[in-house]
Order: structure tokens, then sequence, then C-alpha cells
């Protein structure tokens, strides 16, 4: 005990010692500086090729190039600073060899005794890859429907109508339908009082849908006519579409817009509008 405190107190005063450890302090340095430069450089690199894609590409694949950016980013991140690392280790006079082959072993041992885990990642990240869906999306898999909070390499987690969260593993996520990819189609079906006058009612219900305006809207609102007619009532047709997220939104505001501007014509409704079926 006192011979090592002794050797450590010579170590103190000895300018050999100072000499060699200043040199491997002013290395590691200037291998975490190397490395950092490296990872701003790299990452400087992969963003301007994003933006420079995001402003030729078709507006469904900006999505998907963004996600892939910021995965390229992680990547060479992770990456870099793994070697930066194992250098810092090696200057500490830390033997790898030895390291690196625990590592392994331990690698393999994980890759038997947490295959679902494996699953997960690998699921993610092809998820994450294929831009099977995004955060925001509304989307439907297995026996949940939601809009998607956080895709993790794990993980992914859905919050239904009823503000339940739920969170799957990304190894069961199997068959998806993503709602939010293409445009919403909305058509509502409208029973009307029939008093014997068809050209005003559709005359009415033209004159409404030109003037409905909502931000969600795609596409202006399109009367296809009368779709069904009996003595005492016609049904007429109309479409439209909307941004899949706000379908209920939108659908719900064209309801009272058509109901408002057919009661100030004097039209009454045989029964609440509803939104077609088929």
């Amino acid at each position: 005990m006192m011979d090592t405190i002794k050797q450590s107190v010579e170590q103190l005063f000895d300018n050999d010692w100072w000499s060699n450890t200043g040199i491997s302090l002013l290395k590691i340095l200037l291998i975490i500086v190397i490395g950092r430069l490296l990872v701003w450089i790299a990452h400087k690199s992969i963003n301007k090729v994003v933006l420079e894609q995001l402003n030729v590409r078709h507006a469904l694949q900006q999505r998907r190039i963004t996600t892939i950016g910021k995965l390229l980013n992680n990547i060479v991140s992770y990456s870099t600073y793994f070697i930066v690392a194992l250098l810092v280790l090696s200057e500490l006079g830390i033997s790898l060899g030895p390291l690196l082959a625990g590592a392994g072993i331990v690698g393999i041992a994980i890759g038997f005794g947490a295959q679902s885990l494996v699953k997960d990642v690998i699921t993610g990240f092809f998820i994450v890859l294929e831009d099977q869906f995004a955060v925001g999306d509304t989307i439907s898999t297995g026996k949940f429907k939601g809009r998607v909070e956080v895709i993790g390499l794990r993980t992914t987690r859905i919050v239904n109508e009823q503000g339940e969260m739920h969170i799957i593993p990304n190894n069961l996520i199997t068959e998806i339908t993503n709602f939010s990819l293409l445009p919403a189609h909305i058509t509502i079906d409208m029973p009307i009082a029939y008093q014997g006058n068809l050209r005003e009612i559709m005359h009415t219900v033209r004159q409404c849908a030109q003037s409905i305006k909502h931000e969600k809207l795609l596409s202006s609102i399109e009367v296809l006519g009368l779709q069904q007619f009996d003595k005492d009532e016609i049904v007429m047709r109309v479409t439209a579409q909307s941004e899949a997220a706000y379908k209920d939104e939108v659908t719900r505001y064209m309801n009272e817009q058509f109901k408002l501007t057919l009661e100030q014509h004097g039209l009454q409704m045989n029964e609440e509008i509803k939104e077609a079926k088929g």
C-alpha cells in the first residue's frame, strides 16, 4: 500500500509522466474535435442534399426524403462517435482486442435472448425507411386505429378517438391501412321535401356548394345531382375531397352550411343530413 502511494507521489513530480499525459490528453481532445467536425460536415452535406431533393420532388415524396435524411444523420453520428470512443480508449491504453471480442459474444447472446427486440428494431427501421406512415397520420393496424403520436425503432404509439394511447411493438405491425396518404372522399346525401320545383332545389344546392369554403377542403364541392326520389322527397348527392385527418370536421361543416341554406330558401329537410354509406 505504501509503495503504491509512494509511486503515485513520485509520478506527480515526474516530468516525463506529465509530458506523456499531456500529449495523450491533447490527442484525445484532437480526436474528439475531429470527430465532431466530421459529424458537422456530414450533417451539412446530408441536409443540403435533402433540401435539394425537397425542391424537386412531389409533395408525397418530401416526407420520405426528410425522414431518410434524419435517419442518415443519426447513423453518421452514432458510427462516428463509436469510432471516436474506440480511439479514445486506445489512447488511454485499453486493449481493444478483448473488448471487441467480448462485445461480439455479448451481441450473440443478446441476439438469441432478445429476438423479439431485434424484430421490433428491424421492423421499425423499415417503417421509417419505406415511409409506411408518419407522425400525425391516421392508420389502422390489427384491431387498433388512431393517430400516430410517436414512431420509435422498438414501438409505435397510436391515440384513438377516445384519447386512449396504444403502444404497439413494431414486429406486431404486419398490415397497415394509412388513411392520410391520399385525400379523403366526402359524399353527402340530402333528403329534401319535394314541392314540385326540382330546378329551384338543384339551383339552391349548387349555389350553396359554390359558396362553401373551408381551409381543409382540397377540391370544390361537386353536385352530382338527383340520387333518389319519390312522391314526398328527393335525395341530392354532393361530393368533395378533404385532408384525411379532417374529414369528419369538414363533413360536419358542409352539413351545417347546406342545412342553413336550404332553410333560408324555405326548403324542409325530411330528416337530418347524413353522410352517404355508398
